[in-house]
């Protein structure tokens, strides 16, 4: 049995189970199964040592274990290295557990596919917040090509933390007071904050000053269509929702466990949704 988990704490909201499997059956993998796996904080680093003994050939890392993963595991690839975080973990050829990071591949392929006459060099990426999954977002756009990324976040220090903890060259941080001269001249417009959350304290900022060929984008998924985005559409701008950065992050993973590259269709994006409550659309 080729078997694979998502490790967290707690577990039982991911939809990583229904993304996979669904990937299982329709490539006829046989004798595969994802699974849930909820572990303690206490015990997640000797978890992740003995994966083998517990018969997985790898895992996804979820909330609050991605550092923990990166600290106990000792090799690495170059993103997780500098993330210092990690969220998929494959068996290597040698029978090593190396440990990578996909969000911000899934960030940039969902952005790609959402908004595909969109390009990068077209102008600065202005990024709400400065938390873990700015992180991976910023190196994202810098290793992509942003001319620059502007991360607005209301600890200036937070911002300017992460800027040299990754060793961003093109970036600088900006309080929320600034945000008018952030979105000045810029390209992309990016939410990595949980604002807007189940329709709960939505982002709440002026965009007019962003330019209307400007791209805005947010993580956050529930709802699909959050008050940001919302705003942003009703403005003119192209929109690109959150769920496909859950969904194209998963894609390397897969890959390395079982050797074939899935697809993210629009057939896994309503399977998600139904699960999730959000109507079922046709793109």
């Amino acid at each position: 049995m080729k078997k694979v988990c998502v490790i967290g704490w707690p577990v039982a909201h991911s939809r990583s189970p229904l993304i996979h499997n669904h990937w299982i059956a329709e490539h006829h993998i046989p004798d595969a199964r994802y699974e849930l796996l909820a572990v303690k904080p206490e015990d997640a680093p000797e978890t992740i040592r003995h994966l083998h003994k517990l018969d997985f050939i790898g895992a996804n890392v979820t909330v609050p274990h991605k550092e923990t993963a990166y600290a106990t595991l000792t090799r690495h690839d170059a993103v997780a290295a500098r993330l210092k975080a990690v969220n998929t973990i494959v068996t290597c050829e040698d029978g090593t557990l190396e440990g990578r990071n996909t969000d911000g591949y899934g960030f940039m392929a969902n952005l790609k596919a959402g908004a595909r006459d969109w390009r990068i060099s077209e102008g600065a990426a202005v990024m709400l917040g400065a938390g873990g999954a700015a992180r991976a977002i910023a190196l994202a756009l810098e290793d992509e090509g942003a001319p620059e990324i502007r991360i607005v976040n209301r600890t200036v220090e937070r911002a300017e933390a992460l800027i040299r903890d990754l060793g961003l060259t093109r970036a600088k941080a900006l309080a929320m007071s600034e945000t008018e001269k952030a979105l000045e001249g810029a390209g992309l417009l990016v939410n990595t904050t949980t604002l807007g959350m189940k329709g709960e304290n939505d982002v709440d900022i002026d965009i007019s000053a962003l330019p209307r060929d400007a791209v805005v984008t947010d993580i956050v998924y529930t709802p699909l269509e959050t008050g940001l985005l919302r705003r942003a559409r009703e403005a003119g701008h192209e929109v690109v929702d959150g769920l496909g950065m859950l969904l194209y992050q998963a894609v390397p993973g897969f890959e390395a466990w079982f050797g074939v590259r899935p697809h993210v269709t629009e057939e896994l994006r309503n399977i998600v949704l139904a699960d999730i409550g959000q109507p079922q659309q046709t793109r």
